[in-house]
């Protein structure tokens, strides 16, 4: 069984201007001289955790680990109504993360993260190909209006008590009608009671789609600090509302950019909220990948989960950072 490495600190840290008045909060921990890896975050809105710093080998590795626009320390918080969303998209967070490599002065780096976060690892990548040498996802989505349409509509037969009081949640709205574009609206609304009970909703909704699982939390959204859940709930219903503003299945299309970079894909056969089969076609439309199907596992991972992680992350180490 493979250990999660011992908590580190880390030894530099900053504020990043990205423009359009957003400042993203940045750390740096491990080796000076290791293989550069970046961290990237799921929610979306969910904010980098020190737990994520775990999983790399501190004396191999020079981690990166940032807060994605809105959310955790960069400022504005998207809990704060008025901070403007406009500037908060799949395409401002890529550029982001190119300022941030500049930024750091890396020329190539691996890329680790899960759910979300695997969306924009596969969206960053197909277009800086040449600025990843590999990749470690755990809990694959891709973000296709139809993954999302099955978090929150599909997977409601399985939870139908649970997914009637999350409809209930947007009185008026059909039950084939856009709940989520619903939800983005409650986020937005002038109104603080109106955006609580929405947030409060929401997070109940994502609790039960979770609540099978035997690893983790029994509260995983609920169970954050207010100002955490209001950015990550109307993160979440901004960015999914929109399709995250990506073509219907294009990361899966665009899967033959990512061909000679290495990549691991460990998903969860138990994952209700981002069922397999996304990893699995996935994996069939990028050669350089291996996937591995966790059997106890679902979306928040497992200690077989962790062991292939952490193992995968070892193996990469030993890689030199140029192919």
């Amino acid at each position: 069984m493979a250990e999660r490495y011992p908590p580190i600190e880390p030894y530099d840290k900053g504020m990043l201007d990205v423009g359009d008045g957003n400042q993203v909060y940045w750390e740096v921990c491990g080796n000076p001289g290791g293989k550069p890896a970046l961290v990237v975050h799921g929610g979306p809105g969910s904010g980098c955790t020190t737990g994520a710093r775990e999983y790399f080998d501190p004396e191999r590795y020079r981690v990166v680990l940032f807060d994605q626009r809105g959310c955790g320390r960069s400022t504005p918080h998207a809990s704060d109504p008025a901070t403007d969303m406009r500037y908060n998209t799949t395409d401002h967070l890529l550029a982001d993360m190119e300022r941030l490599r500049e930024h750091l002065g890396i020329d190539r780096w691996l890329l680790f993260g899960g759910s979300w976060g695997s969306t924009l690892i596969l969206a960053y990548a197909e277009r800086h190909p040449h600025r990843v040498s590999e990749i470690v996802i755990p809990s694959v989505t891709t973000t296709r209006r139809s993954e999302t349409d099955w978090l929150y509509r599909g997977v409601g037969r399985f939870f139908p008590e649970a997914w009637e009081r999350f409809l209930a949640g947007v009185p008026g709205v059909p039950r084939d009608g856009d709940i989520v574009g619903a939800y983005a609206r409650l986020t937005e609304d002038p109104d603080p009671a109106v955006r609580e009970k929405a947030t409060a909703d929401w997070c109940a909704w994502e609790d039960a789609v979770l609540s099978l699982e035997a690893y983790g939390a029994p509260d995983p959204y609920g169970g954050r600090p207010t100002a955490a859940r209001l950015a990550l709930v109307r993160i979440c219903a901004h960015y999914f509302s929109h399709g995250a503003w990506l073509t219907e299945g294009a990361l899966l299309r665009g899967a033959d950019r990512l061909a000679g970079i290495p990549g691991v894909l460990i998903h969860g056969r138990q994952d209700m909220s981002g069922p397999l089969h996304t990893a699995w076609d996935l994996a069939r439309a990028w050669p350089d990948a291996r996937l591995i199907v966790i059997e106890d596992a679902g979306h928040k991972g497992s200690e077989a989960t962790r062991d292939q992680v952490i193992g995968a992350l070892d193996r990469f180490a030993t890689t030199s950072e140029r192919r």
